[in-house]
């Protein structure tokens, strides 16, 4: 896999290669046939403490793209809510600055700070609510979300421009970005591939936080048994 050109202080991450971009539906189609083999592994999982968490979808997806994994979350025992936003078209849906997700945050924080996963864009937009209101925050999980690094080290960057009405050259976006990716004020876990055909999974996760590198594509890696399990691991860690 092709993941820099380059070499030293020349070197520049790349989107990841053609033939994994292909291998995306096929490999996301595996993973649903072959998700019955895992109940063992994923019923032998930690148990939850009860916590409220909130699992933030990807770009142009909606809470039903979570649903197995705030099912399988609250059969271990947490309290799992979705965003409650509709579909993620980015700014257009949640702000500039969030402050839509936010507000859901807080309402859901009455109880105490709320763990935030998000997956692709929803993490990135967990990491800008984790900066802009660490009290509503306990702690932020991203699964292959690509904040670490050049969002043209992916193939979807142009999806993301006419989405969400966003252009990455912006300053304004560039100093948001900026900004998500700097340490978080919260404990943080980024769940990360290096063979993801979206995204390089190398600007999926950074040296401030903690990292857990999995086999997955991209498309469905929520419904991925070993993410799953990750996921179960960090909260219980």
């Amino acid at each position: 896999m092709d993941t820099v050109s380059g070499d030293g202080d020349d070197m520049v991450l790349t989107p990841p290669s053609k033939a994994l971009w292909a291998a995306e539906l096929p490999r996301a189609a595996w993973t649903v046939a072959t998700w019955w083999r895992h109940r063992p592994a994923l019923a032998a999982a930690p148990r939850g403490d009860g916590r409220t968490v909130m699992i933030v979808p990807g770009l142009f997806n909606t809470d039903r793209s979570t649903a197995v994994m705030r099912g399988y979350l609250n059969r271990i025992g947490y309290r799992t809510s979705g965003w409650g936003l509709g579909r993620n078209r980015g700014v257009r849906t949640v702000g500039v600055e969030a402050e839509r997700l936010i507000a859901r945050v807080e309402s859901l924080a009455a109880a105490g700070p709320v763990t935030l996963i998000g997956v692709s864009l929803g993490g990135i937009m967990a990491r800008l609510v984790a900066h802009r209101r660490p009290d509503l925050v306990r702690a932020v999980i991203t699964v292959s979300s690509p904040y670490a690094g050049s969002p043209k080290a992916t193939n979807v960057w142009r999806a993301f421009e006419w989405l969400t009405g966003e252009r990455l050259d912006d300053p304004a976006v560039v100093l948001r970005s900026d900004a998500i990716a700097g340490p978080l004020p919260v404990p943080s876990t980024a769940i990360w591939s290096r063979s993801d055909g979206l995204v390089n999974g190398l600007i999926c996760h950074d040296a401030a936080g903690h990292a857990v590198e999995v086999r997955s594509g991209h498309l469905g890696v929520q419904l991925k048994p070993e993410v799953l399990i990750a996921v179960a691991k960090t909260l219980a860690g």
